[in-house]
């Protein structure tokens, strides 16, 4: 299955699922610290693969999703978008209502 395979895990074992350059606890770009930060405000759980850890997926994730950039947050499976994207849906309140139903941190 490859990468891609590695891809559609990731999505589908976790309701919400970041992948960014670093980790939660130490991101690497300002993009991947801002996504990280609207997702920590709503408290819920959610899985991140480092892509500079993996070129593969790096270059996977952008022609699975044909999304040139990262960080690219998924939600309940489906791709969101980017970190301008999830910024943009906290700010209009649709990010909340995305977030319904999904795993929070204990």
């Amino acid at each position: 299955a490859g990468v891609e395979g590695i891809i559609e895990q990731d999505i589908a074992s976790h309701d919400v699922f970041i992948y960014m350059k670093g980790v939660p606890q130490a991101p690497m770009c300002g993009f991947s610290n801002m996504a990280c930060a609207i997702l920590n405000l709503y408290g819920v759980e959610y899985g991140s693969r480092n892509v500079l850890a993996d070129p593969d997926v790096r270059e996977g994730v952008k022609k699975f999703t044909a999304w040139p950039t990262i960080p690219q947050i998924f939600i309940k499976g489906e791709f969101v978008g980017g970190s301008d994207i999830l910024h943009e849906m906290h700010q209009k309140g649709e990010l909340k209502k995305a977030l319904e139903g999904c795993k929070t941190e204990e």
